[in-house]
């Protein structure tokens, strides 16, 4: 795109994009020289952020085919990113080609190519939200086209409520996406955490802070708060490459330097 069609678009490409920062960091290709450059900072000080990136997704995509393969047929992606291989709706629809996937995101790029994405898919949709107010992204007309919320949703959170501090409530932020479920419905949640950390995960939320989106890494009772009013299912809340793994793993979870967990209403 133009430099016209960036500004019109809302891109910002005087600082880095969290989600663009991902997609450079799982090996995709929708990201700008400021998010690549602000990627290799990190590297430099936390060398194993790629794996961390790479292994929360394939969590995420063990999560939605473990809610598919229980009956669930409707997903709804709060902060979505960028449209990779293995995106939720190629999980689950590999398994119900009628399942419904709403992903939500606010990061203009990440919205156009999705679209593009997703323009022959009659059963997913890209919402363009801030997913911090639920009312609207709840409201929406896409949302409520796509998903009967009389009928079981997994709202799914990965790697999203890191960028929320305290002060903002990301308990009640959940809450509000929790109270429209109905009982079978689930919640994916993962999180960048300080347990099992060293100083290298300081420096990197150091970088992070003067990137204009700073990040809370939160411990694991931490995270189970966040999931109050939800059953969280075995194994708990555990690093994401022990989140019921496909094969045996072969790097200490802790190098994941993320949580996660599935609840059930």
């Amino acid at each position: 795109m133009s430099d016209d069609e960036h500004a019109k678009r809302g891109v910002d490409l005087e600082r880095p994009n969290a989600a663009r920062v991902y997609d450079y960091m799982i090996g995709g290709k929708l990201n700008y020289a400021v998010d690549r450059a602000f990627a290799d900072r990190i590297l430099e000080v936390l060398p194993s952020a790629r794996h961390m990136a790479l292994v929360n997704r394939a969590w995420l995509r063990r999560a939605v085919r473990f809610a598919a393969e229980r009956g669930v047929r409707q997903f709804l992606d709060i902060g979505s990113g960028m449209p990779t291989v293995g995106h939720v709706h190629e999980v689950v629809q590999a398994i119900d080609p009628a399942s419904k996937v709403v992903y939500v995101d606010n990061e203009p790029i990440a919205v156009t190519h999705s679209e593009i994405v997703l323009e022959d898919n009659e059963n997913a949709a890209m919402v363009q939200a801030d997913a911090e107010y639920p009312d609207e992204v709840l409201a929406h007309p896409t949302t409520r086209a796509m998903l009967d919320f009389g009928e079981p949703v997994m709202v799914i959170m990965a790697a999203f409520v890191h960028f929320i501090p305290d002060e903002r409530d990301p308990a009640g932020l959940i809450a509000k996406y929790a109270d429209v479920l109905a009982p079978g419905g689930y919640l994916a949640l993962s999180s960048a955490t300080w347990d099992g950390q060293g100083e290298e995960s300081r420096r990197s939320v150091a970088l992070y802070e003067q990137s204009g989106t700073p990040l809370t890494l939160r411990s694991s009772d931490e995270l189970r708060a966040l999931a109050d009013g939800f059953e969280i299912l075995p194994p708990g809340v555990v690093f994401t490459p022990e989140w019921r793994p496909d094969e045996p793993l072969e790097d200490p979870p802790e190098r994941s330097g993320g949580l996660a967990l599935v609840g059930r209403k």
